[in-house]
């Protein structure tokens, strides 16, 4: 399959693995698993392609020295079991790749080094070096001072995001699932979906989490990663990871996703999936095709509502009458002083309380269309 064939001949790919892909039965580090995978990555890294690696693990890592029999619920022990995880982790990572002769350069990522384009542009920078020098980077979210950003699926959308950081040929993610089924993989019937074109093929599918005791992505995840990356115009590829082989090589197992369209500006992307939007609009129907369909800015006129509390420069949700986002922007108003504009045109608005108050709530410049 032609598609498959963007993995085979990828020259950059980022390849994102699960804990449950790394982990034995009590939740600790499976060595035996981690070395099988290096070994499919260190083969192609030698045949000249760079690897960047995305590995989830170090919390789980981190339950066996800690005398934890699963995943801590609480932040504050999820923080320590990733700083112990974490070291173990990469020590085994260098070991494993060490036996290939190839170096590896740890990376911890938060969310505001995805976000912030003075955060963004250094990681790129750093990530781009590591590969010029032949480094493999191995990734992972910085877990040891994270707070909110611990949470559910949180290093497959991290994936994504790198992927399109390091202009990447196409994204791998590995599970313990070897592909995307039409209904549950337990259940007598469901069977595997090899392609997804866009969303209408996702429209029939029944999707459930993982089920794993360690990990924290399920397969809604997943696919959120996956439409990512093909929103960056990045090829995506989700299967099991003792399949990494077989799908690396172009071969026909896994679920292939297509890029949806032209690649985004870094700046749309990162707003669309990298941003927690801190409250809300609603609009008119007016404003809806306004801003949806003529790409016009959002103006005041057309908000019916406000909810929830942000500040000017905030990522808010922009919503249809109905409640359903429609699109997503930073706000040039705060939560407390916009709900006394609605209705009101910019020029009535800068006649009244001054020029200050003739700009857009949010200019067309720092919207996106979800």
């Amino acid at each position: 399959m032609p598609s498959r064939s963007v993995i085979a001949t990828a020259r950059r790919l980022v390849v994102k693995v699960g804990s449950s892909s790394l982990t034995g039965p009590g939740g600790g580090l499976d060595t035996a698993r981690l070395v099988a995978l290096v070994n499919v990555l260190a083969a192609r890294r030698k045949q000249g392609d760079a690897i960047v690696l995305v590995s989830s693990g170090a919390i789980a890592a981190g339950l066996g020295p800690l005398d934890l029999s699963r995943r801590p619920r609480d932040l504050a022990t999820q923080q320590a079991a990733a700083s112990v995880g974490q070291g173990a982790l990469v020590a085994a990572y260098q070991h494993a790749f060490g036996a290939h002769g190839l170096t590896v350069g740890q990376v911890l990522l938060t969310a505001d080094d995805v976000t912030r384009r003075s955060h963004y542009a250094n990681a790129r920078r750093t990530l781009d070096r590591l590969l010029e020098l032949g480094v493999v980077p191995v990734v992972n979210e910085n877990d040891t001072v994270a707070t909110h950003e611990i949470r559910f699926g949180d290093n497959d959308r991290l994936a994504a995001l790198v992927a399109h950081l390091v202009h990447a040929d196409a994204l791998v993610l590995l599970s313990d699932v070897d592909a995307l089924y039409d209904g549950p993989p337990s259940r007598p019937g469901s069977t595997r979906v090899p392609l997804v074109t866009g969303p209408v093929d996702l429209e029939r599918i029944v999707i459930r989490g993982s089920g794993s005791s360690v990990g924290t992505g399920g397969m809604a995840t997943k696919i959120e990663a996956a439409a990512i990356a093909n929103a960056a115009g990045i090829t995506a590829l989700l299967t099991s990871a003792d399949r990494a082989k077989e799908a690396l090589a172009g071969e026909e197992v896994g679920t292939v996703f297509l890029p949806t369209g032209t690649r985004r500006t870094s700046r749309m992307l990162w707003l669309a999936h990298a941003t927690t939007p801190q409250g809300r609009v609603i609009l008119d129907d007016g404003a809806v095709a306004a801003v949806v369909e003529r790409r016009k800015s959002l103006l005041p006129a057309g908000i019916t509502a406000v909810e929830g509390r942000f500040a000017d420069g905030d990522p808010i949700d922009v919503c249809a009458a109905d409640g359903r986002p429609v699109a997503r922007g930073l706000v040039n108003y705060s939560s407390d002083e916009l709900p006394g504009l609605l209705g009101r045109s910019t020029k009535d608005l800068a006649r009244e309380l001054g020029p200050q108050y003739e700009r857009e709530v949010i200019h067309r410049d720092d919207l996106v269309i979800l």
